[in-house]
C-alpha cells in the first residue's frame, strides 16, 4: 500500500538485512553469542552476520545479565527501596522547573503499549506449548493439564508469588535460584506478567527472568514475551539493550505487529521519530501491516521529536485516515496531550473539534488533557468551566482532574481558589497526593510565601505522604530565590536523610541559591557533590556555575569548567561567552581569550558579526575590530553599533590612528558603507571631544547631501556641542535633523530644551517640550522644567515661569520640590518676596514640604528686596511652623548684613549661631573678617583670626590680604609688615592684591621710592598692578614732589595704551600746581584732549587753583576768560577759584570786584562763594577787614556770618540749622566746607560758644561724624581729620571737657591709652597736626606723638586724668563768646599752624633755637617772659654741650643731637626697619627653585 504524507515513511539502509534469532528452537541445544562486543555491535551495526545453524553443546548454570553485559556494570547496581530514582516512573510526577507539573504525567499516559490487554480473555490466553525436558518423577506433585491451567483463576496469585520471590533476592543471588525451584506452575502468559511486574521495580531482574526463560529447553520464545521485555526496557530508558534483544529475536517471533509496536514505543519514548519511521517501513516490507497502535506510537514520536507546527495535529489525523484507519480516542488524547505540553491552545481546540465532528466521544483523559492545556495557557476559569461540563456529561473527576485544575490556578497565583479546589477534592474522597502538595508548594514558592511552603511541606510529611525529588527541588529553588540559603541547605539535608536522591534540577537550584547569596565556596562544593553522585551537569548547571565563578573573580576555575562543558557537548550561549570574555579581558589572559573566540566560531557557529558584537560588549575592541574586518571581507553587512563602539573605544584611549586605519579599510572593502563610515568618523571625533573637527566632517557630509544618517551621529554631535557650549551649532544640527525627517529621541529633546534655555530662548525650549509631550514623550527629569524657569527668570518673564509650574500642577499630583525651589529662587532674584511667600505657602499646603534650600530662597527674596529688618520676623515665623533654622540660613543672613555693612547685626547673628551650637566655616570667617576689616575694627579682626586658628582653620592668602588692607587703612604699618612676614612664613605666594596693598601702604606712609621698587618687582614676577595702584603711587610721588618719578609713571601708563580718566590728569595738575610749574599744567590740557578726555570745569578749576596757590590770581583769571570763550558750562566754581586766589593774596578789592563781575554775568553767589569769603574773613588781622568781606555777602542777600559776629547769635540757631539742611544734599561737600570755614571765623574772633553750637548742629546733621570724639566705657578717643583748624579746636575743647567730667565722676571708665587722630595732611594751607600739638603743648597736656604712626597723639589715661583734674589750663574749659566783636583776630596762620597771635613770637623763638621739645618744656618756656625765656634757652644749650663733651670723653663716640626732628627720623627709621623692603618682597630665586 502506497503511503505518503506527513509521516512520509521510507525504508532506510539500516533495516535492509536478514536477521535470525540466536536462540534455536531445538529443545536440546541452543547457541547464544555472549560476547560483550557482539552485544553492542549487533544493536548498532548495519550488517549483522548470519550465524550458522550447526548444533553445539552448551553448558549453562545460571544466566545473569551482568555476565552478558559487563559494560553496564550491572553487578554494582544495588536493589533499593522504590523511590523516584530506581523505580519505574510513577503515573503522576511534578517537574521542578518552569514546565507544567501535569505535562510529565500526560507523557506517561501517552506510553502506548499495543500488546497489553486486560480482562479474562487476556488471562486465559494460551501461549505456545510447554516442552518437557524429562518425564516427571512419581514423587512430584501431579501437574495440571494445559486446559486446567488455562482455566485456573488464580493466575494473579501465582504471578505475585513469583514476583515477590524474585524481588526479594539479595544482590548477590540470582533469579535462576527461584525459577529452578518451580514453586508454582506457570503458563507462558503468566511468565509475561512476571517479567512485566518485576520490571516495574527492577528492569535488571526482569531481563534476567527473560534470559533464564530463553535458556530453558521447555520454553519457546513468543511475541508477547518479546514485546513485554521491550516495553520494560523502554520504560527504563535502556534503548541499547532493547535494540539488541529485538534484533536477536527469531523472525517468527519478532515479525509481529505487537513486537514492532513495542520497539517503536522504545524509540518514541526518546522522541526518535526517524527511527520509528524506519521501523514502520521495515514492518511493511516484511509483510506486517501496521495497526492503529502503530500509528499512535508514530504520532507520539513525532510530537516528542520537535515542537508542533501550525495545523500539524490535523494533518497527522488526516494521514492516519488516508491509511484506511480511523483514529480512536487514544489518537486524539495523544495529540491533545502534546498540545498541553507545548501550551498550544488553538491546536488542542482544533483536535477537540475534529474529534466531535468524527463522532469520537471524549473520555475522562480527554477532558483532563483539555483542562491541562487551558491551565497551561493561563485560562484557569475556562478549565473550571470544562470541569463542570465533564460532570454534566456523567464523568466523575478523578485526582488527575483536580490536580490539573489546581495547577491551572496555581500558575495564576490564585491561592484562594486553590484552597477551594483542595477542599472540593477532599470532599469528593480524593486525598492530597504528592502531586497536589507539590503543586501548592510550588505556587507558594513563586509567590514568595516560603513560610507557607515549608509549613505545607511539614503537613505533607505528617499526613503520610512521602516527599519526592520534585517536592524537595521546589522548596530548594524557592528558598534559594528568596535568599534563604540556610533553609534551602537544610531542606537538601532532609532530602538526603529521607533517602531521596537529589536530581540535576535539585543541585542546580541549590547552586543558584548559593550563587545569589554570594557563597562561591558552597556552590563549588555542591557542584562537586553533584558530580560525585553520578549526575552529569546539563547546560543550566554549567551556566550557573560558570556565572558564579566569573562573578567571584575566579576566571581560572571558570575556564576549566568551560572546557568540561565543551567536552560534554554543551555550548555556552552569547551571554555566557560575554561574561567569560570580560573576565579574561580583566585578567589579561590573551591566549585563552583567543581560544574562546575560536570556539565561538567553530563550536557555537556564530558568525563574525555576532562575535564582533560580543567582543565589543566585553571590551575587547582590538579583537572586535579584527572580526568586523573579517565580516566585511566575507561580504557581511557592516554593523553600525559595533563600529561605533569600537571607534568610541579608540577615541577614549586616544588611539586615533587605529580608528582611522579601520575606517580606511572599511571604505576600501565596503564601498557601499561609505555613509556609515563617514558617520562613524563624526561619532569618533565627538567621543574624542574634538567638536571643531567633528563639525567640519559633518558639514562635508551635509555638503554632499547625505543628511539622512542615523540618530547616533546627530545625538553625538548635539551632545558634543552641548558639552562644548557650541549652542548655535547644536541648534543648526537639530534643524538639519528635523529637515531630514528624523524624529528626535527623548534624550535629544531634553538636550535641545537645555540648549535653547542656555541660549536665552526659553520660548523655543518650551515649544520643543510641548512637542515632545504631544508625541507621548514625557520628561521624567525635572531639571528640564527647572532650566525653563531659570531661563524665563533671566529674561524677567516670571509669568511664563508661573505658567510652567501651573502646567506641572495640572499634570502631576505633587510638583517636584526642585521646581518649586526654582520658582521661589526666580522670585528671590527679583526681590518679589510676596510671590515667593505665596509659593512657599502652596508647598506647605499641597506638598512637597519645603527644605533648607526653599527657606534660603525665601530669605534671599527679603534680602534682595532690601528688607533686612524683616529677616528676624521671617525667622520667627519659620520657627513657629516647626522649621529648624539651618546653618546655611544663618550664613545667608550674615552675608546679607555684611554686604550692607551692618557690623552690629552681623556680630549679633554670629554670636547667636555659636550659641546654637553651629561651628563657623571658613567662608563665614572670611566674610566676618572682610566686614570688620572694612569697618577698621582691628581688635575684633585680630580676635576673629585667633579664633579661626584655634578652630583649626589655617588663614589663606585672601585672609592675610584683608588684614594687610585693614592695617594699611588704619595706617598701622608695623602690623602690615608683620602680616607680610606671616605670609612668607606660611609659604604662601603673594598675589596681585598683596603687592597692590603693600604699594598703597608705601604711598600712604610717604615712601613712594620703596613703592616704586616694589612695583618693579611685581612686574618682574608677571603681575600687573592695578590702575588704582598707579594712581596712588603717582599721588604719593606728587606729595613728595618726586616730579621725575611721577612723570615716568604717568608716561608709562600712556605708552602702554591705558585709557586714563580725568583723575590721573588732575593729580598731575595738582603736582605741577604745588611745584609752580604752570606751563606743564597747561600742557596736560593738550594731552587730555589728544587722549580723548575733554577737560571739565573741575579740570579748569584745578588749573586756576594752581595759579591761585602760587599767588598768580591774574593767571587764574585768564583761565576763567578762556573757559568763557570755550563755551563750557560756566558755574560759580571757576569764579570761586579766581576770587579765592585774590583773597588769599590779600587783594580784597580785586576779589570783591570779581564778585561783582560774577553777579553781572548772571551768577548768584552760592555756597562756594560764601565759603571763600568766610575763610578769607577768618584770616583777616582786623575785624574791620573781616566785616567788609562779610558785608559783601550781606549785600548779596546772605547775612548770617555777619550777624553771627555782630548780633545775638543764639537767635540764629534755627536759621543756621535750616541753612545746613539746604546745603547738605549739595555736591562738593558744600555743608562740610561751609561749616569748617564758619568754625574758623567764629574761633578766630572769639565767638566760641557760637562755634560750639554750630559744631553740635553739624554733628546732628551728620555733616561731622557722630563719633568725631567719644567718651564711652573704656573707649575715649577722637578723630579730627579733615576738620578745619577752628572746628578741630572746638571739638578738642568739647572732648577735653567731657573727659574732665568723666575723670571727676569716675565714669565712664577710661582705657589704658587715649588716642587723638589728627592726620598729616594739610587743608587750605593748615596742618591740623601742628595746630593741635601747639595748642595742647601750650596747655602742658600729656599727649605725645605716636612712635609708630604719624598723625596720631597718644596719652596715658592716668596722666591725662591727673592733668585734667589738676592743670590750671583745665580749670575752665567752657567755650564763651566775647561781649563784642574784637578789633583784632586772636589767631594767626604761620607755617601751616593756626595758633594764638600772642604765642607766635615764643613759638618762633623756641623752635628756631631748640627745635621740637617736649610738651611740658614747651609750655614752661612759652609762658616765661622774653628775658627769662632767653636765659633758659641759653642754659639748655650750654647743658647739652657739657653733656656731649662728657660723652665724648667717656665713650669716644659723638652723639647726635636728640631733637624732635631727630626723634621723627628715628621713628621713621624704625618704621622702615619694621616694614618690608624691596628685598623682602621679592621672591628669592633659590627658595623658588
Amino acid at each position: 500500500m502506497a503511503y505518503s504524507g506527513v509521516l512520509n515513511i521510507s525504508v532506510p539502509a539500516l533495516f535492509r538485512i536478514e536477521t535470525k534469532c540466536k536462540v534455536s528452537k531445538d529443545p536440546t541445544s541452543c547457541y547464544l553469542n555472549s560476547s560483550p562486543s557482539t552485544a553492542s555491535s549487533t544493536a548498532t551495526s548495519e550488517n549483522n552476520s548470519i550465524e550458522d545453524n550447526s548444533i553445539r553443546t552448551f553448558t549453562y548454570s545460571r544466566a545473569s545479565p551482568a555476565l552478558r553485559w559487563p559494560d553496564l556494570r550491572l553487578e554494582e547496581i544495588q536493589q533499593s527501596p522504590q523511590t523516584y530514582f530506581n523505580s519505574a516512573s510513577p503515573p503522576f510526577t511534578l517537574a521542578a522547573d518552569e514546565t507544567s507539573c501535569l505535562e510529565n504525567r500526560q507523557e506517561m499516559f501517552l506510553d502506548v503499549d499495543g500488546i497489553e490487554k486486560t480482562g479474562d480473555e487476556e488471562e486465559l490466553e494460551v501461549g505456545q506449548s510447554l516442552r518437557v525436558l524429562d518425564r516427571t518423577s512419581k514423587s512430584r506433585a501431579k501437574k495440571m493439564t494445559k486446559l486446567a491451567l488455562r482455566r485456573a483463576k488464580d493466575w494473579r496469585r501465582r504471578v505475585q508469588i513469583l514476583t515477590d520471590k524474585i524481588l526479594g533476592l539479595r544482590p548477590e543471588e540470582f533469579v535462576a535460584d527461584v525459577l529452578d525451584e518451580r514453586l508454582v506452575q506457570m503458563t507462558p502468559t503468566d511468565y509475561c506478567f512476571v517479567v512485566k511486574w518485576v520490571g516495574q521495580s527492577s528492569w535488571q531482574r526482569a531481563l534476567e527472568v527473560y534470559e533464564w526463560l530463553n535458556l530453558r529447553h521447555w520454553y519457546s520464545p513468543n511475541a508477547r514475551m518479546l514485546a513485554t521485555i521491550l516495553s520494560v526496557l523502554g520504560k527504563a530508558n535502556q534503548e541499547a539493550l532493547a535494540v539488541e534483544i529485538f534484533w536477536r529475536a527469531e523472525p517468527a517471533v519478532g515479525n509481529t505487529v505487537q513486537v514492532y509496536n513495542a520497539m517503536m514505543g522504545v524509540y518514541a519514548r526518546s522522541g526518535r521519530f526517524t527511527k520509528v519511521q524506519e521501523l514502520l517501513n521495515l514492518m511493511r516490507q516484511r509483510g506486517c501491516e501496521p495497526d492503529l497502535v502503530s500509528f499512535n506510537t508514530l504520532i507520539n514520536a513525532r510530537l516528542k521529536s520537535s515542537p508542533m507546527e501550525p495545523n500539524l495535529a490535523i494533518d497527522l489525523l488526516n494521514e492516519v485516515r488516508r491509511s484506511g484507519i480511523r483514529p480512536d480516542i487514544i489518537t486524539y488524547n495523544t495529540l491533545i496531550s502534546a498540545c498541553s505540553r507545548e501550551s498550544n491552545l488553538q491546536e488542542a481546540i482544533n483536535v477537540y473539534c475534529d474529534m466531535e465532528v468524527h463522532k469520537c466521544q471524549p473520555d475522562l483523559w480527554t477532558y483532563n488533557s483539555m483542562i491541562s492545556v487551558f491551565g497551561s495557557c493561563g485560562l484557569a476559569s475556562k478549565a473550571e468551566v470544562l470541569l463542570r461540563e465533564l460532570e454534566s456529561k456523567g464523568f466523575i473527576p478523578d485526582a488527575v482532574t483536580y490536580n490539573s485544575l489546581l495547577h491551572a490556578f496555581a500558575r495564576e497565583g490564585n491561592a484562594e481558589k486553590v484552597e477551594v479546589i483542595c477542599k472540593e477534592m477532599v470532599k469528593r474522597g480524593f486525598g492530597k497526593d504528592e502531586m497536589t502538595y507539590n503543586t501548592i508548594i510550588h505556587m507558594y514558592g513563586k509567590l514568595g510565601h516560603n513560610d507557607l511552603a515549608l509549613q505545607l511541606y511539614r503537613d505533607m510529611k505528617s499526613s503520610g505522604r512521602i516527599p519526592d525529588a520534585v517536592t524537595f527541588t521546589v522548596l530548594v529553588d524557592s528558598l534559594g530565590k528568596a535568599n534563604k540559603i540556610k533553609e534551602a541547605a537544610n531542606v537538601m539535608s532532609e532530602m538526603l536523610d529521607s533517602g531521596v536522591k537529589p536530581t540535576l534540577r535539585t543541585f542546580s537550584a541549590l547552586i543558584c541559591g548559593y550563587g545569589k547569596a554570594g557563597k562561591q565556596v558552597e556552590a563549588e562544593e555542591t557542584f562537586k557533590c553533584m558530580l560525585k553522585s553520578g549526575i552529569k551537569p546539563d547546560y543550566l548547571a554549567y551556566s550557573v556555575m560558570m556565572d558564579i565563578l566569573l562573578r567571584s573573580n575566579e576566571p581560572g576555575k571558570a575556564i576549566l569548567l568551560y572546557q568540561e562543558m565543551v567536552r560534554d557537548g554543551f555550548v555556552p550561549d552569547q551571554s555566557l561567552y560575554l561574561s567569560l570574555i570580560r573576565a579574561l579581558k580583566i585578567e589579561n589572559k590573551e591566549m585563552t581569550l583567543q581560544r574562546v573566540i575560536l570556539d565561538m566560531e567553530e563550536l557555537s557557529g556564530l558568525n563574525s558579526v555576532d562575535i564582533s558584537s560580543i567582543l565589543v560588549q566585553g571590551g575587547c575592541y582590538d579583537d572586535a575590530a579584527k572580526m568586523l574586518k573579517s565580516a566585511v571581507a566575507k561580504g557581511c553587512d557592516l554593523d553600525r553599533e559595533n563600529l561605533m563602539s569600537i571607534l568610541s573605544s579608540y577615541s577614549s584611549a586616544g588611539r586615533y590612528l587605529e580608528g582611522w586605519d579601520l575606517l580606511n579599510y572599511l571604505k576600501e572593502c565596503a564601498p557601499a558603507s561609505h555613509k556609515v563610515v563617514d558617520e562613524a568618523l563624526v561619532v569618533m571625533l565627538c567621543s574624542a571631544n574634538q567638536p571643531d573637527a567633528a563639525l567640519n566632517e559633518y558639514f562635508k557630509i551635509r555638503e554632499f547631501g547625505l543628511l539622512d544618517g542615523s540618530h547616533i551621529m546627530f545625538e553625538y554631535l548635539i551632545k558634543c556641542c552641548k558639552e562644548s557650549e557650541l549652542y548655535a551649532d547644536a541648534s543648526q544640527i537639530f534643524s538639519d535633523m528635523k529637515f531630514g525627517g528624523m524624529e528626535p529621541s527623548q534624550n535629544l529633546y531634553q538636550s535641545m530644551v537645555y540648549i535653547y534655555c542656555k541660549m536665552g530662548f526659553p520660548e523655543t525650549a518650551q515649544q520643543l517640550a510641548d512637542e515632545a509631550e504631544a508625541k507621548g514623550i514625557m520628561f521624567n527629569d525635572v531639571d528640564i522644567y527647572v532650566g525653563l524657569i531659570d531661563a524665563y527668570e533671566k529674561l524677567k518673564e516670571l509669568q511664563r515661569s508661573e505658567i510652567v509650574v501651573g502646567q506641572l500642577r495640572q499634570r502631576c499630583k505633587v510638583v517636584d520640590r526642585k521646581v518649586w525651589n526654582a520658582l521661589i529662587k526666580a522670585y528671590a532674584s527679583n526681590g518679589f518676596y510676596e510671590q515667593a511667600r505665596a509659593a512657599f505657602n502652596t508647598m506647605m499646603t499641597d506638598g512637597p514640604s519645603p527644605t533648607v534650600d526653599t527657606v534660603n530662597a525665601l530669605m534671599q527674596a527679603l534680602i534682595v528686596d532690601g528688607r533686612l529688618n524683616e529677616l528676624y520676623v521671617l525667622i520667627q515665623e519659620l520657627q513657629d511652623m516647626g522649621f529648624k533654622i539651618s546653618k546655611s540660613t544663618i550664613i545667608l543672613m550674615i552675608d546679607a548684613f555684611a554686604q550692607a555693612g551692618n557690623i552690629f547685626e552681623v556680630k549679633k547673628v554670629y554670636n547667636g549661631m555659636k550659641a546654637a551650637g553651629y561651628l563657623p566655616t571658613m567662608h563665614l570667617y572670611k566674610v566676618m573678617i572682610g566686614l570688620l576689616s572694612r569697618g577698621k575694627r582691628v581688635r575684633d579682626v585680630e580676635a576673629l583670626v585667633a579664633e579661626m586658628e584655634e578652630a583649626g582653620f589655617k588663614p589663606d592668602l585672601s585672609v592675610w590680604n584683608l588684614l594687610l588692607k585693614m592695617y594699611t587703612d588704619v595706617e598701622n604699618y608695623r602690623k602690615t609688615a608683620e602680616v607680610y612676614q606671616k605670609i612668607q612664613a606660611a609659604g604662601l605666594k603673594p598675589d596681585e592684591n598683596t603687592y597692590n596693598t603693600l604699594v598703597l601702604m608705601y604711598c600712604r606712609d610717604r615712601r613712594p621710592e620703596e613703592g616704586l621698587s616694589l612695583m618693579h618687582e611685581m612686574r618682574r614676577l608677571g603681575l600687573d598692578p592695578k590702575l588704582d595702584t598707579y594712581k596712588s603711587l603717582i599721588a604719593a610721588c606728587c606729595k613728595q614732589q618726586l616730579l621725575e618719578q611721577a612723570e615716568d609713571l604717568f608716561n608709562d601708563l600712556r605708552s602702554k595704551g591705558y585709557k586714563l580718566d580725568r583723575s590721573f590728569y588732575h593729580i598731575m595738575i595738582k603736582m605741577y600746581r604745588n611745584l609752580s610749574i604752570h606751563s606743564k599744567a597747561e600742557g596736560l590740557l593738550v594731552l587730555m584732549k589728544e587722549a580723548g578726555v575733554e577737560p571739565s570745569i573741575a579740570t579748569m578749576h584745578l588749573l586756576m587753583m594752581s595759579y591761585g596757590s602760587s599767588g598768580q590770581p591774574k593767571e587764574a583769571e585768564k583761565v576763567l576768560d578762556n573757559i568763557k570763550l570755550s563755551g563750557l558750562n560756566v558755574s560759580t566754581l571757576p569764579y570761586s577759584s579766581v576770587i579765592d586766589a585774590y583773597l588769599k593774596t590779600g587783594d580784597y578789592n580785586a576779589g570783591i570786584q570779581k564778585f561783582m563781575e560774577m553777579k553781572v554775568d548772571g551768577f548768584e553767589p552760592d555756597h562756594r562763594i560764601w565759603t571763600c569769603f568766610i575763610r578769607a574773613a577768618s584770616l583777616c588781622q582786623s575785624s574791620s577787614e573781616a566785616v567788609i568781606l562779610l558785608k559783601v555777602l550781606e549785600d548779596s542777600g546772605f547775612d548770617i556770618p555777619l550777624r553771627l559776629l555782630t548780633g545775638d547769635s543764639k537767635s540764629l540757631v534755627l536759621e543756621v540749622d535750616h541753612l545746613l539742611e539746604r546745603l547738605q544734599p549739595l555736591e562738593d561737600d558744600a555743608a562740610f566746607n561751609f561749616v569748617n570755614a564758619l568754625e574758623d571765623l567764629l574761633w578766630a574772633f572769639q565767638f566760641r560758644a557760637s562755634a560750639s553750637w554750630v559744631f553740635q548742629l553739624a554733628v546732628k546733621r551728620r555733616i561731622y561724624r557722630h563719633d568725631v570724639f567719644r567718651v564711652a566705657e573704656k573707649d575715649w578717643g577722637a578723630d579730627f581729620r579733615k576738620l578745619s583748624a577752628g572746628a578741630a579746636l572746638v571739638g578738642l575743647t568739647l572732648w577735653l571737657d567731657h573727659m574732665q567730667d568723666a575723670s571727676l565722676e569716675g565714669s565712664p571708665e577710661s582705657p589704658k591709652s587715649v588716642v587723638l587722630i589728627t592726620g598729616v595732611s594739610e587743608y587750605n594751607m593748615v596742618s591740623l597736626n601742628i595746630t593741635l600739638k601747639s595748642y595742647l603743648w601750650e596747655m602742658g597736656s600729656p599727649f605725645l606723638p605716636c612712635k609708630t604712626r604719624s598723625g596720631i597723639l597718644v596719652a596715658k589715661a592716668h596722666s591725662l586724668r591727673m592733668w585734667l583734674k589738676d592743670s590750671p589750663f583745665c580749670f575752665d574749659l567752657e567755650l564763651k563768646n566775647e561781649p563784642s566783636l574784637p578789633e583784632l583776630n586772636s589767631m594767626q596762620l604761620i607755617d601751616g599752624c593756626f595758633m594764638r597771635c600772642s604765642l607766635v613770637p615764643a613759638f618762633k623763638d623756641i623752635t628756631a633755637r631748640l627745635g621740637e621739645v617736649q610738651p611740658k618744656k614747651f609750655a614752661r618756656l612759652a609762658l616765661l617772659p622774653d628775658e627769662k625765656r632767653d636765659k633758659a634757652i641759653r642754659a639748655d644749650i650750654e647743658g647739652r654741650k657739657e653733656k656731649l663733651e662728657k660723652m665724648k670723653k667717656k665713650v669716644g663716640v659723638t652723639m647726635k643731637r636728640k631733637t624732635m626732628n631727630g626723634k621723627h627720623r628715628k621713628r621713621k627709621f624704625v618704621q622702615g626697619a619694621m616694614l618690608p623692603n624691596r628685598k623682602d618682597l621679592s621672591l628669592e630665586k633659590s627658595s623658588s627653585k
